[in-house]
């Protein structure tokens, strides 16, 4: 059963977790509330305040005095580089905290998010810190007769809206290249998953980040988040989640003229050839299938198998995915956790009935799942599928443990399949013919292509997408330091 910690059930403790505006912990102006739940019990957690368009305007003001008064903005890059080193210093020491909390608010086994999501996002906050202070803000400009230079100059005020699968890893994503130029940030955090971001922001506040530089409101989508999107006092706006509501965003933001990075959803492939190890392959594609219960938008969901090797794929990736124990995030043995609502899972389960009523193959049926002691938990169990790449379970994104397999003759054959999506966000290539492995890696349309390996993420290296995947630029590379900050420049005629 669960077990939680003193400091987690301290953390919970509060009659409604307040929202974080302006250095003040503050309920919502109207005094409305929402519960989040364990999606692994299916029992409540927390009252959340529930903001709406006046906190979010609240927050705007904040961040805005901030920017002006707070001398974050104009601060040396290494002074501002001090402060989220101790940033990411904290998050280290607390991780086994905020793993927690993320287990419980995501549903996520607590290795998972103790492995990655937390140090990840550390390492985030102290890559950014460094590359701000090695980053040239003054260029000069070789101009006859004239002295001229560009200079970089943090936006102002920019906003955040996150999903609910990687609460606290996409919040060092996203905030801080932001907060290393020296912008104020005004974080709107998912319903379903507010926990970890107002965990953050407690952590800001400890070690002296000055009031106003980051705020979180928390609240609905329809509400608080597009309220947050229309501000006409944002100068950035950046959103990760769905194509769909990224064309509500992008459209708010295109009536202020508000520039918007969008990292959207995914139908990401993995290409197998026939001279792989097929069962470390297998291994390998039914744990990234898994992870955080297929809840990742760049993770392999359709496998292109060659012919040649497709029985003994399927053999060991049906067998690793049907053995994996499927369990509450708390239980240490558990290696899939529940989906994070009982809307996402009606979703993935919906999805596999239509892709079986279009022809869709059962190899790995899937269906909901029990977990003894959590008859409430959101549990599904992972399914393989195969046949037409016109079924609708090969062309959209379904955000669960559910792969769909079809197999090749040829590398052509292979990137033409791959090709078909209207996504463009990660696909992966597997081969021990390294020459063959780069040439298809670079013809997949995506804005990223790994070899041999599936979810990789470098500090260093660019990260985003193209076409449904979204636009506006991506994250974890250095050109995303450059998204906040805008160039201005300066001329003086020299006669």
């Amino acid at each position: 059963m669960n077990t939680q910690s003193a400091e987690l059930n301290r953390f919970l403790s509060h009659q409604t977790l307040k929202m974080y505006l302006g250095g003040q912990w503050t309920a919502a102006a109207a005094g409305k509330t929402f519960e989040t739940v364990d999606p692994g019990s299916g029992q409540r957690l927390a009252s959340v305040a529930a903001g709406d368009t006046s906190d979010v305007d609240r927050a705007v003001q904040a961040a805005r005095h901030a920017f002006e008064k707070s001398g974050w903005a104009t601060m040396p890059a290494n002074d501002r580089a001090v402060l989220l080193h101790r940033l990411a210093d904290l998050i280290e020491k607390r991780a086994a905290l905020l793993s927690e909390i993320e287990s419980l608010d995501v549903g996520k086994p607590r290795a998972q998010a103790l492995g990655f999501d937390i140090p990840h996002s550390a390492k985030t906050f102290r890559y950014y810190a460094d590359l701000s202070v090695q980053t040239r803000r003054r260029e000069p400009i070789a101009v006859a007769g004239h002295e001229a230079r560009s200079v970089r100059l943090p936006y102002g005020v920019c906003g955040f809206v996150f999903p609910w699968n990687f609460p606290f890893l996409l919040v060092g994503w996203g905030v801080a290249p932001a907060l290393a130029a020296g912008n104020t940030i005004v974080i709107k955090p998912a319903e379903d998953t507010p926990l970890s971001t107002l965990y953050f922001a407690q952590l800001a506040e400890e070690v002296g980040i000055p009031p106003g530089v980051i705020n979180v409101v928390t609240g609905l989508g329809e509400t608080a988040g597009a309220a947050l999107a229309r501000h006409p006092g944002i100068q950035r706006m950046s959103f990760t989640g769905s194509p769909e509501v990224g064309r509500l965003i992008a459209e708010a933001c295109g009536r202020n003229l508000v520039p918007v990075k969008l990292e959207l959803g995914g139908k990401g492939a993995a290409v197998l050839f026939d001279d792989i190890a097929v069962e470390a392959a297998a291994e390998a594609l039914a744990g990234a299938l898994t992870l955080n219960a297929g809840q990742v938008c760049c993770t392999a969901t359709r496998w292109l198998v060659h012919e040649k090797i497709a029985d003994r794929f399927l053999d060991k990736a049906t067998a690793v995915m049907g053995g994996m124990k499927i369990g509450h995030g708390s239980d240490e043995k558990t290696q899939m956790g529940p989906v994070v609502s009982e809307k996402q899972r009606q979703r993935v389960l919906g999805y596999l009935k239509k892709g079986q009523a279009e022809g869709a193959k059962a190899l790995l049926p899937g269906g909901a799942a029990e977990v003894s002691g959590y008859q409430n938990g959101f549990y599904v169990k992972p399914a393989l599928l195969g046949g037409s790449p016109d079924n609708v379970c090969a062309r959209e994104e379904i955000f669960g443990p559910v792969a769909y397999v079809m197999t090749f003759r040829d590398e052509s054959e292979a990137i033409e399949l791959v090709n078909r999506s209207s996504y463009g966000l990660a696909n992966s290539v597997w081969s021990s013919d390294l020459d063959r492995a780069n040439r298809v890696a670079e013809q997949l349309v995506a804005g990223n292509s790994w070899v041999n390996a599936h979810n990789v993420f470098a500090h260093g290296v660019p990260y985003g997408g193209v076409n449904l995947s979204g636009c506006g630029g991506g994250v974890l590379g250095p050109d995303t330091l450059e998204d906040y900050l805008r160039k201005q420049s300066v001329m003086r005629p020299l006669t």
